[in-house]
């Protein structure tokens, strides 16, 4: 049986965020309980020594480090006691994503950058109970107050060594402790099935889309996509001028899944609009057609399709014997992206010219073979979107369940 938690007042006067204290529990600043400390910072003109192995923000994941990409500074003999994570010390983010924390494990000490908080416990067992207490403040969104600067912000020193650590008697947190790594290891493994059981469910999908469209049958042909289209065009190589309310500015980040979300897009007047489509102006059935490779692919035009196109667009318009709903189960399908990602150019920001676009290959049965086709995807794609709002449901509720436990945790009703 749980016992029922006691309000008691903590031998440290600061209250700690998001918790009833129990009898027996005490309240300490992490200043009162541990030494701390910040990384080196990297500078090529002051950095002299040896090169060592040395941790980044990125590499601090919660719980566990990522050390796929492990780089070298230099530091001097003097230097490595300040900038060494020795086994047990935990390690906190101070940016990039401020207060995510995981303790260092291993056998050998690490050095590591400014952009992380060295924090090593008196009493060293407090290290994993700590750990669990910056993922509940992070999970319940109380870890904020701590945190500095209006755009990016940062968990310095200064605020983390002021932050309120309840603290029950070591045999309770023990416990304690226990629990939360047993029932956080069943939580890893019901949430890697859902997210296992996810990827199953779009992979089915996507396998059979490129099944179809790979097999095909008799009286198929193939052919170039401009080929297939009795208009073809480029938006205006030239930014709208956007303002609060108007017509909206259809951008490559506003096709989702095949379909226009414009709940987020931008908005121009009139009169650019009247700019923007001087040359064409969309008609309900045409596709757009996103130009960069990091966005939303391709989606259809509704009824009345009053919108202004931003650059990275296109607009084509199929023929009549071709299905526009066929032809965005090919473009957002496997074999759409594969070429799209064989003629896209540009390293840093990838992107498809439009003679690259017009030279892609469309599978190109009968109309009546399309359209029974599309039928069929249109099924399966239901079907896939039920199975996969099931499993996002249990991810929530997973993410739910871990906020709770961790609340009793630390109100002491575990």
């Amino acid at each position: 049986m749980r016992p029922n938690p006691q309000t008691t007042t903590p031998d440290h006067a600061t209250d700690h965020p998001g918790a009833a204290m129990k009898a027996g529990w005490k309240t300490k600043t992490v200043s009162e309980v541990a030494k701390h400390s910040l990384g080196k910072m990297l500078d090529k003109a002051k950095n002299k020594g040896t090169p060592h192995d040395y941790l980044r923000n990125v590499n601090v994941r919660w719980f566990n480090f990522d050390l796929s990409d492990i780089r070298q500074m230099r530091f001097l003999d003097d230097e490595s006691s300040r900038f060494t994570a020795m086994k047990g010390d935990v390690l906190i983010c101070e940016g990039g994503y401020p207060g995510r924390a995981a303790i260092w494990d291993e056998d050998y000490p690490i050095h590591f950058q400014k952009a992380i908080h060295r924090v090593r416990f008196h009493e060293s067992e407090r290290n994993k109970w700590f750990v669990y207490h910056l993922y509940f403040l992070d999970l319940s969104g109380e870890l904020r107050q701590y945190f500095t600067g209006t755009g990016i912000q940062h968990f310095t020193g200064e605020t983390r060594a002021r932050l309120p650590i309840p603290l029950p008697p070591l045999p309770e947190q023990r416990r304690i402790v226990g629990i939360l790594d047993e029932a956080f290891d069943g939580l890893a493994t019901a949430k890697a099935n859902a997210e296992k059981n996810l990827q199953n469910a779009r992979a089915l999908f996507e396998s059979h889309l490129n099944a179809v469209f790979t097999q095909r049958g008799e009286g198929w042909d193939t052919q170039s996509l401009v080929s297939l289209c009795s208009l073809f065009f480029d938006s205006a190589h030239r930014t709208p001028k956007y303002q609060d309310e108007g017509i909206p500015a259809l951008r490559p980040r506003d096709v989702v899944n095949r379909k226009l979300d414009l709940t987020g897009a931008r908005r121009v007047s009139a009169a650019e609009y009247k700019i923007q489509s001087k040359r064409h102006k969309p008609n309900a059935g045409d596709i757009v057609y996103s130009r960069e490779l990091s966005y939303g692919w391709a989606a259809m035009l509704p009824e009345s399709p009053h919108v202004c196109l931003s650059q990275g667009m296109c607009v084509f318009r199929p023929n009549d014997d071709l299905d526009g709903n066929y032809l965005l189960y090919v473009l957002n399908g496997p074999l759409g992206r594969d070429q799209a990602h064989r003629a896209a150019v540009g390293a840093s920001h990838p992107h498809i010219n439009l003679g690259g676009i017009k030279s892609y290959r469309i599978p190109f049965p009968p109309l009546k073979v399309q359209r029974r086709i599309t039928k069929e995807f249109d099924v399966l794609a239901a079907e896939t979107q039920r199975l996969a709002s099931i499993y996002q449901r249990k991810l929530a509720a997973l993410d739910e369940l871990k906020k709770s436990l961790l609340d009793q945790a630390f109100s002491g009703q575990l």
